[in-house]
């Protein structure tokens, strides 16, 4: 499964929330990290870069101010999900700490050890405190975001109510009402068809008093996200706006593919060749996912003792594996490395 895949339960698809595009790439960003179909550890971090935010369509020259401009706001953020119990209101986030990519890197290898686990934390929050009192626009800074662990069941714990789309459908928006919409329409995708009462639609954008007027919200919100998506999503999608007597009342939306003349290429893969056993160009990231992939913890959790950090901690281990992968990519022949990032 893609790395790029975003899954969340519907019930986030239709809560009521307001973030900006930049809040929502960093969001979006760092759910495409969470595996799929696996329990999750609440407390696990999740590393977003600058690369990241490029991909979702972020000037390279803009980078740095966005990112923490977005995580810093992003802390104060609430969403409202409709339960069997009642609305409940969370914060998205339980912790963000922002860095330098190399103080980083120089950390872990200096508490490379699990047991050192603590002290590596320590260090990057000292570095978040230096980058909340002296912000720069160093290109280098990380973001890693811990999700609020009553938002976490929503996101890995699914069952049959769930929205997935590709993170690579959205890159390029510029308007948070284009992301909300679309990942709307994702939620009944089989059948490219979706009706949304109004006083929903403005419940789920928090529009508050906000276009309260059928035109303004026809202008300033549906005709911008419905131009954007077509102009830069997979779909294509058109409206009507319906009327219940003589008050405007619904949102039809149909949709459905474009065309692509894409061809698939498949790359015939050679096990005996050394080179695929190799960590070669894998980022932290994606090192961190082949760590937390069920099929690489079968196969090498022999590696560390059960009594150990790594064998009690799933963020001990994968800080650990990382290390390993690194230094000693020998010991992980049991089937090509990047393999696990395809499950």
């Amino acid at each position: 499964m893609s790395n790029d895949l975003i899954v969340m339960d519907n019930a986030v698809i239709n809560a009521a929330y307001e973030l900006s595009v930049n809040e929502q790439r960093l969001i979006l960003s760092a759910m495409a990290q969470i595996p799929k179909g696996e329990p999750v550890d609440a407390k696990h971090a999740y590393c977003v870069t600058r690369d990241d935010f490029i991909r979702l369509g972020v000037h390279p020259d803009t980078v740095a101010r966005e990112i923490r401009s977005a995580s810093k706001d992003l802390m104060k953020k609430s969403l409202f999900i409709d339960t069997e119990i009642g609305e409940l209101e969370f914060h998205w986030l339980s912790e963000v700490l922002r860095y330098d990519k190399n103080a980083g890197e120089k950390l872990k290898a200096k508490y490379p050890n699990p047991e050192d686990y603590s002290k590596y934390i320590q260090m990057l929050r000292a570095y978040n405190l230096m980058d909340s009192l002296m912000p720069s626009d160093d290109d280098n800074v990380v973001v890693r975001l811990v999700f609020n662990e009553r938002i976490v069941p929503f996101l890995s714990e699914l069952r049959k109510n769930f929205t997935q789309f590709n993170i690579e459908d959205v890159a390029g928006f510029s308007s948070s009402y284009s992301m909300r919409l679309y990942q709307a329409m994702m939620q009944f995708k089989s059948t490219g068809y979706r009706k949304i009462k109004l006083v929903d639609l403005r419940y789920m954008l928090a529009l508050g008093d906000k276009y309260k007027a059928t035109k303004d919200l026809k202008v300033r919100v549906i005709d911008t996200a419905i131009n954007e998506i077509n102009d830069k999503s997979p779909y294509t999608v058109k409206y009507e706006m319906l009327k219940t007597g003589r008050k405007f009342t619904h949102l039809e939306l149909k949709f459905k593919t474009k065309k692509t003349s894409k061809k698939e290429i498949s790359i015939e893969r050679d096990a005996n060749n050394g080179d695929m056993f190799t960590v070669d160009g894998l980022s932290d990231k994606q090192l961190g996912r082949i760590a937390r992939n069920q099929q690489f913890i079968a196969d090498y959790n022999h590696l560390v003792s059960s009594t150990s950090p790594a064998g009690q901690n799933s963020q001990a281990w994968e800080f650990e594996m990382i290390n390993r992968l690194k230094k000693q990519p020998e010991q992980f022949n049991k089937r090509p490395i990047r393999e696990y990032l395809e499950y």
